[in-house]
C-alpha cells in the first residue's frame, strides 16, 4: 500500500479508501458485524488507513461498526464521514447543507463513531438552497472547535466547489481537500469539468462506484440476468458499457488477473490523484480488490482502455481543442510554449 497527501493538507491517506456502505444489513443487503470486522481487519493489515462512511449508511449502523473497529488504534485511522442527508425523517431542518443540520449531524456522528473528532467531514451533496458562505463558515467553526480536522465535498457541480474554495481562500478559512464523485471506466463524464477543477485546487478524486455497480467485474457479460441494482437499460449496462467491460475482461484474461483489479488500476494510474473507494459484501470481494496493488497496467493497456471509454467533452472543450483555435490564439505556436 502506498499513500497520498490529502490535497493541500499534510494528512497521509492510503491509496485505496475502504467504503463501508455495506457495513450492516439494515437495507436488506450488506455484511454482518463479524463479516464487517473481518473486512476492516483485512484492509488494515494490507496497510489501509482511510475509512469512508456517512451518517445515513445502513441507517447509522455503518458509523457504529466503524466506531467499534477504530477503537483499537484511533490515532492510526483516518475516518471520513458525511453530512447533508436527513438524520430524522419528516423533520425539515434535520436535512440539508445548512448550519443547523450540519451541527446536529456531526454531533450524532461523533456519538455513533465513539470519537471526539472526525478526520474528514464531507458535504455529502449540494442542496442549492444554502449559501456557500454559510456552509464554509460553519465548517470553519467545526474545525476551530476541533471536532473536524479537514473538510471535503461530494456530488456537487464543479462551479459550486470552485466558488466555495475560492471563498475560503479569500477569507483565510479551510478549503476542501478532496472531491468525491462517481468515476469509473463507464462513468467518465467528470473528465469534462470536475477533474480539471479538482486538479486546479489540488484535490484528489475519491472515486465511488469504481466498478460501476459491479458491471466492470464482467458479471453481466457472463449472466445478463445477474441480480443487481443496475437495470439492463441503465448507463452501466448499455452497449457502450458492454464494449468497455469486454475490453477490461480481455486485458484481465490476458494477464491472468481479475477484471476488478484492471478497473481499479486504471483509476490508480490516472494522470492526477484518484483514490478508489473499495466496498464489498464479503472478504473475498475485498481481497480481490486489494489484489490491484500487486501490479500496474502497461501504457498500451491504459491507452486501450482510454480509447474504448472516451466520452465527448462537449462545449467549450471540443471547440477550444480545434486546430483553428490554435491558429487564432497562438499563431500555430502553442507547442513552443513551455
Amino acid at each position: 500500500m502506498q499513500y497520498h497527501l490529502l490535497g493541500n493538507s499534510g494528512l497521509r491517506v492510503s491509496e485505496l479508501n475502504l467504503g463501508t456502505m455495506t457495513f450492516g444489513n439494515d437495507w436488506g443487503f450488506g455484511a454482518s458485524y463479524e463479516e464487517s470486522k473481518r473486512q476492516f481487519e483485512l484492509f488494515a493489515n494490507a496497510g489501509g488507513n482511510f475509512i469512508d462512511t456517512a451518517n445515513r449508511y445502513t441507517e447509522g449502523t455503518s458509523e457504529k461498526y466503524v466506531g467499534d473497529f477504530i477503537q483499537q488504534d484511533r490515532g492510526h485511522f483516518v475516518v471520513a464521514t458525511k453530512y447533508t442527508l436527513f438524520e430524522k425523517e419528516g423533520s425539515l431542518n434535520q436535512a440539508g447543507n445548512h448550519r443547523k443540520n450540519m451541527i446536529q449531524t456531526v454531533e450524532e456522528s461523533l456519538k455513533r463513531l465513539k470519537t471526539d473528532y472526525i478526520d474528514v467531514l464531507y458535504v455529502h451533496m449540494w442542496d442549492f438552497t444554502t449559501p456557500e458562505q454559510e456552509v464554509m463558515r460553519s465548517l470553519e467553526y467545526l474545525v476551530n472547535q476541533g471536532k473536524v480536522l479537514h473538510i471535503a465535498i461530494s456530488d456537487t457541480p464543479a462551479w459550486v466547489v470552485a466558488r466555495c474554495n475560492t471563498l475560503a481562500e479569500l477569507r483565510g478559512w479551510n478549503s476542501f481537500v478532496g472531491l468525491q464523485v462517481e468515476y469509473s471506466l463507464i462513468q467518465r463524464t467528470p473528465d469534462r469539468d470536475l477533474l480539471p477543477m479538482a486538479k486546479a485546487f489540488n484535490m484528489p478524486i475519491l472515486a465511488w462506484a469504481p466498478l460501476a455497480g459491479g458491471a466492470l467485474t464482467g458479471k453481466f457479460l457472463k449472466n445478463p440476468e445477474a441480480e443487481g441494482r443496475t437495470k439492463p437499460e441503465s448507463a452501466r449496462r448499455n452497449e457502450r458499457a458492454t464494449l468497455i467491460t469486454q475490453a477490461v475482461v480481455d486485458i484481465a484474461d490476458a494477464r491472468g488477473v481479475s477484471a476488478t483489479q484492471v478497473s481499479l488500476n486504471w483509476l490508480r494510474q490516472r494522470p492526477q490523484a484518484v483514490i478508489p473507494i473499495v466496498g464489498a459484501r464479503n472478504t473475498a470481494q475485498l481481497a480481490d480488490s486489494l489484489g490491484c496493488l500487486d501490479f500496474l497496467l502497461s501504457d498500451a493497456e491504459i491507452a486501450q482502455l482510454n480509447a474504448v471509454s472516451e466520452v465527448e467533452m462537449g462545449f467549450p472543450h471540443d471547440f477550444l481543442a480545434q486546430p483553428l483555435i490554435n491558429q487564432l490564439v497562438f499563431n500555430n505556436m502553442k507547442d513552443k510554449i513551455k
